[in-house]
């Protein structure tokens, strides 16, 4: 039987089975789902195409959300061809914006690991898929690792802007891509995890502020620059750059984090963004307040 705690056991138990993480995360599923390794890779590949969709919807949609408040960003940020960022960075916050317009709007989307923070770990995949011509099957796994990074924040923080804030929803996310990619590009284990820690630990106390209640403003565009942070969590750990804290310590200091954010900002619309002058109008508009 497999298990694991946390990314040490799990970084631990690749290494010494020789086995990749996305294998690991494969037959614990397996396991726990009484279903073959086969089953659970077909259904992985299901959830990658509801992810491709929900892409491809946001990135042609030009539709507002019921609320007005957000809509046809994503296709905006896909067409600007001369920014700052260069091409991946762009198409990877296009992509997750796009995702997160599609939940704005009501479409299909796979909650990875929430709605909220939808579209960052398929906006990154997507954008390595464009640019390096990676294999569905190989994102496949890259989409285990991010698995196994998210059950383990999951098991020791949480993931929900409710209990600890955005740095739950979007900062895990970040970690979750971060690692996927580092998988991708060839990483060893612990580049994988370095890669988790780094993404986390540069969205740690960010608050859930949703305007008017709704996971829309700021939470569509924190996608994208969600995203960005994955790209140079990743870009950082394959380099060699180490994360001075390790990967089970930033975790945990998520969760402490957590635990200390006011209540007005783990998603009650009570503080930040959500009673600034121009949120609170908008919340009077939508609602008829």
């Amino acid at each position: 039987m497999i298990n694991f705690s946390c990314m040490e056991d799990l970084m631990s138990l690749a290494e010494s089975s020789g086995k990749s993480v996305a294998d690991i995360i494969v037959e614990y599923e397996a396991e726990h789902s009484l279903k073959s390794d086969i089953s659970v890779k077909k259904h992985m590949s299901e959830i990658w195409q509801v992810m491709k969709d929900s892409a491809d919807k946001g990135v042609a949609n030009t539709q507002k959300s019921v609320s007005g408040m957000v809509g046809g960003d994503a296709k905006k940020l896909f067409m600007y061809e001369s920014g700052y960022c260069g091409d991946f960075v762009r198409d990877a916050a296009a992509y997750a914006v796009a995702v997160a317009e599609t939940n704005a709007v009501m479409g299909k989307i796979a909650a990875c690991p929430t709605a909220g923070s939808c579209g960052i770990v398929p906006g990154v995949l997507l954008a390595a898929q464009k640019h390096y011509g990676y294999s569905d099957e190989r994102i496949g796994q890259a989409l285990f690792t991010a698995t196994g990074i998210g059950m383990v924040i999951e098991n020791n923080a949480m993931i929900a802007g409710a209990q600890g804030g955005c740095q739950a929803e979007c900062g895990s996310a970040a970690g979750m891509a971060a690692g996927a990619l580092a998988d991708l590009a060839g990483g060893d284990v612990r580049q994988i995890g370095n890669a988790v820690a780094l993404a986390i630990k540069n969205l740690l106390g960010l608050a859930c502020d949703p305007v008017a209640g709704l996971v829309e403003v700021p939470c569509v565009k924190r996608n994208g620059f969600a995203a960005t942070v994955a790209v140079l969590a990743a870009d950082m750990s394959l380099a060699g750059i180490n994360s001075v804290i390790p990967v089970d310590e930033v975790i945990d200091a998520m969760y402490r984090i957590g635990r200390m954010l006011p209540e007005a900002i783990r998603e009650t619309a009570q503080g930040g963004l959500a009673t600034t002058c121009t949120g609170l109008k908008l919340k009077k508009k939508i609602y008829n307040d």
